[in-house]
């Protein structure tokens, strides 16, 4: 049997299919799952000049919101309970471009070092869909996706992402046997559905954060922690208008 997983590091909405046949067992896997790390509110983060930042940043970021460290930390246990849930299947990896491609890298080397020092491994292909929802930092109602999603006909999805509700629509098409949602990050925002991924990463308030390949207008994706955009800092990169993930 076969388990494609799908990544991205961003999400507010999502959602999952299951095979009838595999109910019970996701159920009863469910229970065992850990929270995310809740980030509180008040929570404002760390001084941006206790990290290495790149230079071309330091005047553009209020604060370093979740270090690089914590984030890979949290990244390798989230492999471990992917395995462990997962068993025996064959994993297909999906990755939402483009701001899912670090996330995505950093779970599946822990996942790669998992299968050969573990006591068990399992097969794992790799594919990318990528999901056009944003322009600059505000969310439109257009949405483009763009990948091939034939392959994964009669087959187990993990995934995660932003847009998941939309893409969860298509891969419907394709009857996936099962489909799990893995998300680094997850907002607390008012206007959310409630829908919550099967794996989560870190549960934050609703701040407009880049890094670790979340951008603002493709910039920022080449800072390793997360971290939390300055106002000023939108107006100076508004200029490259484009739809991002």
């Amino acid at each position: 049997m076969v388990s494609p997983l799908l990544t991205q590091s961003f999400q507010s909405c999502d959602s999952q299919m299951i095979q009838r046949e595999n109910i019970s067992n996701f159920i009863q896997q469910a229970e065992f799952l850990l929270p995310p790390i809740e980030i509180k509110d008040e929570e404002s983060g760390y001084n941006k000049n206790l990290f290495c930042i790149p230079k071309h940043y330091e005047e553009d970021l209020e604060r370093v919101f979740i270090p690089h460290g914590v984030i890979l930390d949290r990244t390798e246990r989230l492999a471990r309970d992917i395995m462990q849930d997962m068993g025996n299947h064959h994993i297909v990896a999906l990755c939402v471009l483009k701001g899912g491609y670090k996330f995505f890298a950093d779970l599946l080397d822990h996942i790669k070092a998992l299968n050969q020092n573990g006591d068990k491994s399992v097969p794992i292909t790799v594919d990318f869909v990528r999901i056009k929802s944003y322009c600059k930092d505000t969310p439109t109602e257009k949405m483009s996706i763009v990948g091939e999603l034939s392959t994964l006909n009669g087959k187990d999805i993990i995934k995660t992402g932003r847009t998941m509700k939309a893409l969860l629509s298509e891969l419907k098409d394709n009857e996936p046997k099962m489909v799990k949602v893995v998300s680094l990050l997850i907002k607390r925002i008012y206007r959310s559905p409630g829908y919550r991924p099967d794996y989560i990463g870190f549960e934050i308030p609703d701040k407009f954060v880049v890094g670790y390949a979340l951008d603002y207008n493709e910039y920022f994706r080449d800072l390793n922690h997360i971290c939390i955009l300055k106002e000023r800092a939108k107006e100076k990169y508004k200029s490259n208008v484009r739809l991002l993930e």
